[in-house]
């Protein structure tokens, strides 16, 4: 049973209405509301920020698959901690998410490599992302020739390509508001695992 209390306490439950209200209400087949804004920074704080895709969530985290080899890969080897920002300019909101990365398990990571389109996992396969490379038509034949040698077969899982979890210890979020008086919700974690919910000034 859904509370008012839980609307207003519990942050993964208003991400999921969030979300949900942003699904239902896209603008259009090229908009995905998965898409987050993943930044990562390196040891030595050099920060990067690129576009992934949302594919779980609950009170476990925040779950996300990747190229370990590739730059944010390294980089959350060395800082295993990241933020994620939904935009979904329709609604006029966004969220915020901070925490701890850690890798999900490789049984896991199978599981959902073996569910995507084939031609999916081939990509996965050739692609030694953020790698430099001769140019498009070398990949283009990369592609083919990994396609015709793995035809009739299950695609292995790459070694370097799994998935990652955002363990969340802080929520922001905003919504548009007339005369930019927006609001923001802040949600932070005590040191005894309950959520403190704090309103921000816009």
């Amino acid at each position: 049973m859904v509370t008012e209390t839980m609307r207003y306490t519990d942050p993964i439950f208003r991400f999921s209405l969030w979300f949900r209200t942003a699904v239902e209400r896209s603008p259009g087949e090229w908009f995905d509301a998965a898409a987050m804004t993943l930044a990562t920074s390196s040891k030595s704080g050099e920060v990067t920020a690129r576009m992934v895709l949302l594919k779980q969530f609950g009170p476990d985290g925040f779950t996300f698959y990747t190229n370990y080899a590739s730059r944010k890969g390294r980089q959350l080897s060395e800082n295993p901690h990241a933020a994620v920002v939904f935009h979904w300019p329709h609604l006029r909101r966004q969220v915020r998410i901070e925490g701890m990365v850690d890798v999900i398990s490789r049984e896991q990571a199978e599981v959902y490599f073996h569910s995507r389109p084939l031609l999916y996992q081939v990509a996965a396969t050739v692609s030694k992302q953020s790698d430099v490379i001769p140019s498009r038509r070398f990949l283009l034949a990369e592609f083919k020739r990994l396609q015709e040698s793995l035809a009739r077969q299950t695609v292995p899982l790459p070694k370097t390509w799994g998935g990652y979890r955002l363990l969340p210890d802080s929520f922001e979020f905003w919504r548009h508001r007339e005369s930019r008086l927006h609001d923001r919700l802040r949600y932070r974690k005590s040191e005894g695992g309950t959520w403190i919910v704090e309103r921000l000034a816009p």
